[in-house]
């Protein structure tokens, strides 16, 4: 029998439970046609490669990423980045900046809010010191911003303007005036890419290369895009270029796609355009069915949604969406065969969902087969821990945040929430399926998109001087609970069949099958063998995507 490829004497782990590790597979037309042992191997005729031992996995899949977004960051500087000891520090560095740097249009700062010792910027502090130009200062979470009153008026902000969620994505304000800060993407996204259309084709084609060529590298094979709130359009111009690239034959990733809103409010004109979308952007590599939402926001800005409320503002944060509301979306993305995908942070943003789904599964049954995504996870109630399994519900992690020290989070959880934090093993353990992801939002240096270092983390809860990441992310000890952590096999099946079937690819993606597209990688190192500390230098030897070696 005729093969285009075949290779033996090989550590495969194939992320198929039926036949986890092999020894030998054989390609033929971008497809496995077979995978096992060296008898089985020698029926096939073609090119031969022996690979001497070394190893084998299925392509990464990486589901909760941002591809769009980051393009825009390309060219919309993030700005200077600000450490300092309170509200007039901080005034003082972008004062001292912004006299030596006359006559920029805007100005743009990177700040934490820690940094203002619990004060606040309001629009009155940054005209005093920036009358002329607009001026932003991105939170370093980039889910809350501050900017002066030349950017309200340019984006038509005042006093009248209603809040797109209220208690989640909303302008805060003072005796019932806009202050210039802003909480949530769904108000601060258009401020920070308001010049991103201006951008040519070929400057988005280029940032998108610079992801691609990372991708490649890492052996990424598949994302899910997790898309932006509050700029549609841009969203929509950059999955234009991907399809464009795709018809090029330039796209060796396989993008899964989405439209975001921003709450129930949106859901009949979310559903029209998500609808648009699967129809227009649809080539090999491109596939848009997926509804995102951000259910809440973030534990630091205290917007993510709580059961108990948060131990210093006492306030529980709030959802996008409520249960009734969670269900009845659930049945009119069912009708249109279309899946849902939620940034849920805290813990009353998952229990809703999981809420919403079964209510939405005692009217449907069976006939109930969205596939329904809860992301990030951050704290979740012990009372749902086991809901996911039950429900069919994915459950997906940032494994390269499963680190850190618990005693900053107690400041605003509590010590013994704050000793609970992101129970993947447990949910794992429950039976559901769960997915790993990087959720990045700005290309950078791309570290901490890299896929090897979500696994380290996951491993050890831990990041050392021997892990690939920066200085200032370094920790001391385990975070807890210790019991938390991932074996290797758990992170690489969440990395590729889990994930897969996240995005409803199982069928052709995910493992090394008989039938599947031979998206593969080859390494030097084994890596179920390999040190937990220090993994995340790993990185393929060999990336094979569709049969076609990339590398």
């Amino acid at each position: 029998m005729k093969a285009d490829k075949i290779i033996k004497n090989a550590k495969i782990f194939t992320s198929n439970a039926d036949l986890p590790l092999a020894t030998a597979l054989a390609i033929k037309d971008g497809k496995f046609i077979y995978v096992g042992d060296e008898d089985g191997v020698s029926a096939y005729e073609g090119e031969v490669t022996d690979l001497g031992g070394r190893f084998i996995m299925p392509g990464i899949i990486d589901s909760h990423v941002h591809v769009t977004m980051p393009v825009g960051f390309e060219y919309a500087d993030m700005g200077m980045r600000i450490e300092c000891n309170g509200k007039q520090e901080a005034l003082d560095i972008m004062s001292a900046y912004i006299i030596k740097n006359p006559g920029e249009e805007r100005y743009r700062f990177l700040m934490e809010k820690k940094f203002l010792n619990g004060d606040d910027f309001y629009k009155e502090d940054l005209d005093a010191i920036c009358p002329d130009a607009e001026l932003q200062i991105q939170e370093a979470e980039c889910h809350s911003i501050w900017v002066n009153s030349k950017l309200l008026e340019r984006h038509g902000i005042n006093d009248d303007t209603p809040d797109p969620v209220p208690g989640l994505a909303y302008y805060v304000r003072k005796d019932g005036h806009v202050t210039g800060n802003m909480y949530e993407g769904s108000t601060e996204v258009p401020i920070i890419l308001d010049s991103a259309m201006g951008l040519s084709d070929e400057q988005i084609d280029a940032a998108l290369q610079r992801w691609i060529d990372f991708s490649v590298s890492a052996g990424v094979s598949g994302v899910f895009d997790a898309g932006i709130p509050g700029f549609p359009a841009f969203h929509e111009r950059v999955y234009k270029r991907l399809c464009e690239l795709d018809k090029q034959g330039k796209l060796p990733v396989y993008i899964d796609g989405c439209y975001v809103i921003a709450s129930h409010r949106e859901a009949e004109e979310g559903l029209k355009e998500l609808k648009r979308f699967r129809n227009e952007y649809n080539t090999e590599h491109v596939k848009i069915h997926t509804l995102k939402i951000f259910q809440d926001g973030t534990q630091k800005i205290h917007t993510a949604a709580m059961v108990t409320p948060y131990a210093d503002t006492h306030t529980t944060g709030s959802t996008a969406l409520s249960a009734e509301e969670t269900a009845n979306l659930l049945k009119q993305l069912n009708e249109a065969n279309l899946d849902l995908h939620l940034h849920t942070v805290g813990e009353r943003a998952s229990r809703v969902v999981l809420d919403g789904v079964e209510l939405a599964r005692k009217e449907l049954g069976d006939k109930l087969h969205v596939r329904v995504t809860c992301a990030h996870l951050e704290i979740q109630d012990d009372a749902d821990l086991n809901r996911f399994a039950e429900l069919g519900v994915f459950a997906n992690y940032t494994p390269w945040w499963h680190a850190g020290d618990p005693r900053v989070a107690s400041s605003w959880l509590g010590e013994e929430r704050a000793m609970k934090g992101f129970r993947c093993k447990t949910v794992w353990d429950s039976g559901a399926t769960v997915s790993w992801s990087s959720d990045n939002i700005a290309y950078g240096d791309l570290v901490t998109w890299n896929p090897y270092l979500g696994m380290e983390v996951g491993m050890t809860r831990l990041r050392t001087e021997k892990t690939l990441i920066q200085e200032y992310n370094r920790t001391e000890a385990v975070l807890p609970p210790a019991d938390e952590r991932m074996s290797i096999e758990e992170m690489i099946l969440g990395y590729t069949i889990n994930g897969a079937k996240q995005l409803g690819i199982e069928a052709s993606k995910g493992s090394i099958e008989v039938s599947k597209d031979a998206d593969f990688l080859i390494f030097d190192n084994d890596l179920l063998t390999a040190e937990h500390e220090g993994f995340s230098h790993n990185k393929p030897k060999e990336v094979y995507f569709g049969g076609r070696k990339l590398n």
